[in-house]
């Protein structure tokens, strides 16, 4: 066990938030240099901690034998890069929330630290709240019963930010600490809807659901807003026999124990009754600041070499979940599945951030984009390119050597036949780029593309078509239509069945 002594902090990040980890890390005798780009806040420091050195070189903390630990406190978008110096330069770390914002490099960060042998702590600040610990204890203590459902309230005015919207602002700390009440375990699926008000694609106000299903079925709802007229820090635990209600904003009430909340009818068929006894209030232990009991478990984790309780690890499975749930942010609301049961050949490659759904097949050397939506129960043959933006329905077959593009939608059933060409964009040019601007092509439920067919960007195939190998369509197709030639022309009829029947020479009808 190394000596308090010999344990030396240098944080980088001073404002905003990081002037409460310099007061606290400062007050248990952690803190020695700061590191910041603005020199009249060190000069501020400097005034107000005597003792403390300060820099605006960051390679003033790494190179520095005497530093043995990193707090990183900026911008969510430069935790990677600064802890992942820290740690190649034999520091331990800890990085505030979240994580990173990028799943492979957090999971990059973990392995670091593992190989190194460094501590790696995340700053999920609820977990050292003392209402939480008692939350834990009396969950644990088994007074409530199991958990059905958890509600979380995180509301304020403000702080707005334009690099990361309100999930990613006030989520995290919620979701750490209903993941280590879930046991732990990951969710089955996850939804998020939310609107953007005051700058486009960045939003001040998300919904989300999580649903567990591990020793039974748990229902969580997450609401974050920072366009909110007063601060709202609530959390209610339902469990089968008992609630919690943890308010943080509360100076006297943080926890409030509600038993027995229903009771039962004496009819034939018993029915629920709401039963509403007065709350039990749970005293809790407000001497030390969530923040400083933070700060002092990171140091005694540095002193006596244990792994955190936010560990890496344990940030990893949070940004997983906040990664799911901007996915389905931006998919309006779709359902993301964890842990979803799909086959991948060896030789194929899905990016993290490809939604897959159950019983969908990939095979050889097939390439899936982050961003784009397979259904479930799809077959994806050899040699297949999938981009960031398509969507593929369910049920769908994807033969060999197909390239679809951002743009392309194609609902249940449709059948890409080999080789066969959706365009996105009506006047490709090398020169200048679209910067995503492409065409929507749609498909409906079970068109199927002939082998070798071109479909040219902005068009809606309608259902059940048929398009002719080799044919190229440029113009909007009627459901049940046979197309075929260059450019393709409506020769007859088919049923979903696939029963034909073609036009006479004279327009009509021909069985």
């Amino acid at each position: 066990m190394e000596s308090t002594k010999s344990l030396k902090l240098g944080l980088i990040g001073a404002g905003n938030w990081g002037k409460n980890l310099v007061r606290d890390y400062y007050k248990i005798g952690f803190l020695d240099i700061i590191c910041d780009s603005n020199e009249e806040l060190l000069h501020f420091y400097k005034q107000q901690y005597p003792n403390l050195r300060v820099t605006n070189n960051w390679q003033d903390l790494l190179s520095d034998p005497e530093i043995t630990a990193i707090c990183v406190s900026l911008p969510a978008k430069l935790h990677y890069q600064f802890a992942k110096e820290a740690l190649l330069a034999d520091k331990d770390v800890y990085v505030e929330k979240p994580i990173t914002l990028n799943v492979n490099e957090a999971e990059e960060l973990v392995k670091l630290a593992n190989e190194r042998q460094k501590i790696l702590m995340v700053g999920h600040i609820l977990h050292y709240h003392p209402a939480v610990q008692k939350i834990k204890e009396i969950i644990a203590s088994g007074e409530i019963g199991q958990i059905v459902s958890i509600i979380s309230n995180r509301f304020n005015l403000g702080t707005f930010r334009t690099y990361e919207n309100v999930l990613w602002s006030f989520a995290p700390h919620d979701i750490s600490v209903i993941l280590s009440l879930c046991h732990d375990q990951m969710p089955t699926w996850v939804k998020c809807t939310g609107q953007p008000n005051l700058i486009n694609d960045v939003h001040d106000i998300t919904n989300s659901i999580l649903k567990f299903e591990s020793r039974r079925e748990i229902y969580v709802n997450i609401n974050v807003s920072w366009l909110h007229p007063y601060k709202e820090q609530k959390m209610i635990i339902i469990g089968e026999n008992g609630m919690i209600v943890f308010d943080d904003t509360s100076v006297n009430r943080k926890i409030e124990l509600y038993k027995n909340y229903v009771k039962w009818s004496q009819n034939m068929t018993p029915e629920p009754i709401a039963n509403k006894p007065e709350p039990l209030i749970i005293p809790v232990d407000t001497a030390k600041s969530p923040l400083e009991q933070e700060c002092q478990y990171f140091m005694n984790c540095c002193l006596n070499r244990t792994d955190p309780l936010t560990n890496g690890t344990e940030g990893v499975r949070v940004l997983k979940v906040l990664d799911a749930l901007t996915m389905s942010l931006k998919e309006h609301g779709q359902t993301i599945y964890f842990d979803q049961k799909f086959f991948t050949h060896g030789t194929a490659c899905v990016e993290h951030g490809a939604i897959i759904g159950p019983g969908t097949k990939i095979w050889h050397f097939s390439h899936i984009c982050p961003g784009a939506t397979i259904g479930s129960n799809c077959n994806i043959g050899q040699n297949v390119f999938v981009a960031g933006g398509a969507k593929i329905g369910n049920h769908c077959k994807v033969q060999n050597n197909v390239s679809i593009y951002a743009g392309v939608v194609a609902e249940d059933y449709v059948f890409f036949g080999p080789s066969c060409v959706l365009t996105n964009d009506k006047n490709p040019r090398g020169m200048y780029s679209k910067n995503g601007a492409y065409l929507t092509t749609y498909l409906e439920t079970g068109v199927t593309l002939g082998a070798n067919c071109t479909v040219v960007c902005g068009i809606r195939i309608g259902k059940h078509s048929l398009i002719g190998a080799g044919a190229v369509v440029t113009k909007d197709v009627e459901p049940y239509s046979i197309m075929v030639g260059n450019p393709a022309k409506r020769i007859g009829t088919i049923d979903e069945f696939g029963n034909r029947t073609l036009f006479k020479k004279d327009n009509k009808l021909n069985n």
